[in-house]
């Protein structure tokens, strides 16, 4: 009858834990952050899950620890180094510590013309060789506070497309990608992360998290009305600010928008 009752306690024992792991609660993973190249640790490793949006990275001896659950994204990134995205899986929340292993971006100086003006030694004459770079900015009549960039890659499209379509580039952003878009307050709200974006230039985090290219995490800020040089010269961090600014502003219209159309009916 003992050995019953040990047998019965294990058994309950056991179907509790395993429903304790079925809750989906997320744990926390260690890890190791070596490079290919030296076989040594990397530190200030910046490490971001992409599914719970919080930040960390690594310290002098490459190690790391982060809260995720099985089937996670992390994204691994680090100057001179290439990006990886790494899947948390059930034996490494087990097994516990693993070795992440990334490699050096291969650099290559793209051949450079020198010669190309063939200046003369005159200043007035070689004055006139030199092309003028117009960073001029243009705007449409009927799109009010709208302002658009000369020479970007498929702006004409883009500014037909909000002529000719009722719902305009923020809300194509926005509104498609309400996801994405909720995980601007949960990057915000995350210290480790800011002070990531606030290192950072290169926007590479933020169109990772946001699922977009840089030409349109550029577009959304500007027209939320950022100039070109705040866009040229802001460290991320100030970037993510800019858009959760103007994300809390299009919510807020788009609620007064749909009062003014349910009233209407």
């Amino acid at each position: 009858m003992r050995y019953f009752l040990v047998l019965c306690l294990c058994v309950i024992t056991t179907s509790n834990f395993a429903q304790d792991n079925d809750t989906g609660e997320p744990t926390r993973v260690m890890g190791t952050v070596i490079s290919t190249t030296t076989n040594g640790p990397l530190e200030n490793v910046n490490i971001v899950n992409l599914n719970q949006v919080v930040g960390t990275s690594t310290n002098e001896d490459g190690e790391f620890e982060i809260k995720a659950k099985p089937n996670d994204t992390l994204h691994f990134s680090y100057l001179g180094y290439k990006s990886i995205k790494v899947r948390v899986t059930n034996d490494w929340i087990k097994f516990g510590n693993t070795n992440i292993e990334m490699t050096e971006l291969a650099l290559a100086l793209e051949e450079v013309v020198v010669n190309q003006l063939k200046l003369t030694g005159y200043l007035e004459v070689d004055m006139k060789k030199v092309p003028i770079v117009s960073n001029n900015r243009y705007r449409i009549s009927g799109i009010p506070n709208q302002g658009y960039e000369a020479g970007k890659p498929n702006v004409v499209n883009k500014v037909l497309g909000a002529i000719f379509n009722p719902a305009d580039f923020l809300y194509k952003m926005f509104g498609k990608k309400p996801n994405e878009m909720r995980k601007l307050k949960q990057m915000k709200q995350d210290d480790e992360i800011r002070n990531q974006l606030a290192k950072r230039f290169d926007r590479e985090m933020l169109m990772v998290l946001l699922q977009v290219d840089r030409y349109d995490l550029d577009e959304i800020v500007n027209q939320c009305n950022y100039s070109i040089d705040f866009i040229n010269s802001a460290n991320d961090l100030q970037i993510l600010d800019a858009i959760s600014e103007c994300y809390e502003e299009y919510k807020v219209l788009s609620r007064n928008q749909e009062r003014k159309r349910t009233a209407k009916n």
